[in-house]
């Protein structure tokens, strides 16, 4: 099973322009991402996917894969089938965040694993709630599972609804699981749900995952206790050098 690492770099960021290229501690984001990346065993190849010249060119300077690819794309889904439509030397594309500068390798290593099961399509990670406030926060997607571990749906409302009990009681009857964005593909599906057409169930809730299982396609997970922290905003990175470089 031959697995490459692919990590969408966008300038055009609205929260935060230019995010790729910021400087945490001495290093890029974008290149951080890149080295934790590949620390991955489970990875044959890790590339850089970007529609800007600024972001190919840095990453050419510390000597890393990077390919160009076009503007228009509304995903990091499309710009990895972007890329995977022009090899096709890989079996499994691992969609991998831009903006989590100290990822866990091993989160990489255990989504890859969900492949071991050939009847797997998709695969992603989730992590067990054990905070409420994780629980109410509309920006950090819940997910319901069957006994399989596949998804069921994922909702930024908790979910499942447990009738008749206080919501500050619900984890204690759990479990509840959020959603960790990152994605695995066999090529031959990626290059098939980038050709889906938008799904209401995706513009409702503004997650791209619910076109998938809309179109019949099966979401394998993994768990994970890590803590991944993103960079979204300038407030984002504050907190990352206060938590990490400034003792």
């Amino acid at each position: 099973m031959k697995v490459i690492g692919i990590i969408p770099a966008r300038y055009d960021s609205t929260r935060f322009p230019g995010k790729p290229l910021i400087d945490i501690a001495g290093l890029t984001m974008i290149q951080r991402v890149y080295n934790q990346v590949n620390h991955a065993s489970s990875l044959s190849e890790v590339v850089v996917a970007t529609d800007d010249q600024r972001i190919f060119d840095h990453v050419k300077s510390f000597a890393g894969n990077v390919v160009m690819t076009q503007k228009d794309h509304q995903s990091g889904t499309d710009r990895c089938a972007e890329v995977i439509n022009s090899i096709s030397c890989f079996d499994i594309a691992i969609n991998i965040q831009g903006d989590e500068p100290f990822i866990d390798p091993q989160q990489i290593d255990l989504l890859v694993s969900c492949f071991e099961n050939p009847d797997a399509q998709i695969a992603t990670l989730v992590r067990p709630i054990t905070e409420i406030a994780d629980l109410e926060n509309h920006n950090k997607p819940k997910v319901v599972l069957n006994k399989k571990g596949e998804a069921l749906y994922f909702s930024r409302q908790p979910i499942p609804y447990f009738r008749g009990k206080n919501i500050h009681d619900w984890l204690a009857n759990g479990p509840y699981y959020n959603h960790i964005g990152i994605y695995g593909y066999k090529v031959e599906t990626l290059k098939e749900i980038a050709k889906l057409p938008l799904s209401v169930l995706e513009s409702t809730e503004s997650l791209e995952q619910l076109r998938w299982l809309d179109y019949g396609y099966k979401i394998q997970t993994a768990s994970s206790n890590h803590i991944n922290d993103a960079i979204d905003t300038p407030e984002d990175l504050e907190i990352i050098l206060n938590k990490y470089f400034r003792k």
